[in-house]
């Protein structure tokens, strides 16, 4: 089958660095745009038979712009930018690629937990600013420069999503020595092992988030769940943005509780200056710009796994159909 494939955001994929051979290898006309603006997306696709993209939208609007359009591959796990009712009304498959991030995911959230454990980061700058220098003992202690250094092990992380990121998060707390809890699923039944939210926040040192955004899941950690956690706790979220309620996390952080918290994804991204978690007087707060799925090696199982996936749809097959 001859087609014609339209890639609409690879720049978000790939900045150079990868192999991307196996796509060159699956179809024999490819159209690569860097990046794609939402009004440009209907004209690009116009002629496309299979469309690539990670995070363009594409409605019932852009569909009907293609006519021929048969497969959409989403280069991502989450499915939020494609309007999957959609694309089943107009018999079109749609495909993701799950996995692929596990390792990049599991040490980005193993860092920060070492960072808000050993304080490393205040450690390097108490010897940058002469500190040590000064003392009057061979070490350092934190409490001389600000900082609670802490161990991992005997520590309680919740874990909210237990799919198979919160679940590799999990083996690689424990490796740690820490005392895993799983919150149950947003919107499920209560489920044997795990533990109701509202009761799980008060009983942690970390949280972090690994569940989907969906109509259950927005806005799950509000003020009300914020001010459950400890002003010694960690709060984690590697997932979606919308998952937290910015703004409440924004004020919680500046009055203490909880003590800390990471995220590497926002609600806009890229966000405006003006988002509530760029704000400059908001303590103990890291905000990474949606990285820790990012590693080379994750982006290649990526690229590779969308290759494999317009393949199998060319044989009939439904590998990593989700509509």
């Amino acid at each position: 089958m001859s087609s014609r494939v339209v890639i609409l955001d690879l720049g978000s994929i790939d900045p150079g660095d990868l192999d991307l051979s196996a796509l060159d290898r699956v179809c024999n006309h490819w159209t690569r745009f860097d990046t794609t603006a939402a009004e440009q997306t209907a004209a690009r696709i116009a002629a496309a038979d299979v469309v690539v993209s990670n995070k363009v939208v594409i409605g019932a609007a852009e569909m009907d712009a293609a006519p021929g359009l048969r497969l959409i591959c989403i280069a991502a796990t989450g499915s939020n930018n494609v309007d999957l009712e959609a694309a089943r009304a107009r018999n079109i498959a749609v495909t993701n690629v799950t996995g692929y991030a596990t390792p990049a995911v599991v040490q980005h959230v193993l860092a920060i937990m070492l960072h808000w454990a050993t304080g490393l980061w205040q450690q390097h700058q108490a010897v940058r600013s002469g500190d040590w220098c000064r003392s009057p003992h061979f070490c350092l202690l934190g409490p001389a420069y600000g900082a609670r250094v802490r161990e991992l092990a005997g520590r309680r992380l919740g874990i909210v999503g237990f799919g198979e990121l919160g679940q590799a998060v999990a083996r690689a707390a424990e490796a740690f020595g820490m005392q895993v809890r799983v919150a149950d699923r947003p919107g499920a039944p209560h489920q044997a092992g795990r533990v109701p939210l509202q009761a799980l926040l008060p009983q942690v040192d970390v949280l972090s988030l690994h569940c989907p955004l969906t109509a259950d899941t927005w806005h799950l950690i509000g003020a009300r769940e914020l001010a459950l956690l400890s002003p010694e706790s960690l709060l984690i979220n590697t997932a979606r943005g919308g998952i937290v309620d910015e703004q409440a996390l924004a004020d919680a952080l500046r009055a203490g509780r909880p003590g800390a918290a990471a995220v590497d994804t926002l609600s806009v991204e890229p966000p405006p200056p003006d988002h509530p978690l760029l704000a400059a007087d908001i303590p103990n707060l890291l905000v990474t710009p949606h990285a820790a799925w990012s590693s080379q090696e994750a982006r290649q199982r990526l690229v590779d796994e969308i290759a494999a996936n317009i393949t199998a749809f060319r044989h009939g097959e439904g590998r990593n159909r989700i509509g």
